[in-house]
């Protein structure tokens, strides 16, 4: 798990434009997705899913849903977990050893050690920058990464997230680079993965 974690926001895409807006990315070598949808129903949130895991496949890209333990397991993808959401373990338990279970820790570090005891695949830091997508949002320090270093887990930085201020969280350490913004509001979005790509090229 490497590069940019692009998330398809239903905020930002407009309806029935997932999937391709989905493609634009993966053709632009991004291969971590995070679908999110705040307002669809469980079966309408389901249907969407599918198509996108399906897409995700065909690119050899880790997808991932956001909250949904039951869909996640339904379709035998990832899952990503807030404070708010069932626990780390109990997810692990039902999605098996191999699936990607994230876990969003916010500004603390103590969040991170036990979503690793309990079996988080990759933990999450931010809001590092002032966002659009969740305007009160904890803020996180860019220290936070290096002191995460040596739990041994990827580690994705979120939270207002651009090119420029993202590759110094790049060059703190970050694995990957949570974007939804900057990505889907981009005037270029094949353009503008490709520039959150090429931070991490040597």
């Amino acid at each position: 798990m490497h590069g940019l974690y692009a998330i398809l926001d239903s905020s930002y895409i407009p309806a029935g434009d997932l999937t391709s807006y989905c493609q634009t990315v993966l053709e632009a070598g991004c291969r971590v997705i995070q679908y999110r949808d705040k307002q669809a129903t469980e079966a309408e949130y389901l249907v969407n899913a599918e198509k996108l895991h399906t897409l995700c496949r065909q690119y050899n890209a880790h997808f991932i849903v956001n909250d949904h333990l039951s869909i996640a397991a339904t379709l035998e993808c990832g899952v990503h977990l807030g404070g708010d959401d069932v626990k780390i373990k109990q997810a692990r338990d039902t999605l098996g050893p191999n699936a990607i279970v994230g876990a969003s820790c916010y500004n603390r570090i103590e969040l991170a050690e036990q979503a690793k005891q309990q079996g988080a695949t990759y933990i999450a830091f931010g809001a590092f920058f002032s966002s659009p997508t969740k305007p009160q949002a904890v803020v996180a320090a860019s220290s936070i990464i290096s002191t995460a270093k040596p739990l041994g887990l990827p580690i994705v930085a979120i939270g207002g997230i651009t090119p420029d201020n993202g590759a110094q969280l790049v060059a703190a350490g970050a694995d990957m680079l949570a974007v939804i913004s900057d990505l889907w509001q981009a005037e270029d979005i094949s353009a503008r993965a490709k520039q959150y790509q090429s931070l991490y090229t040597p």
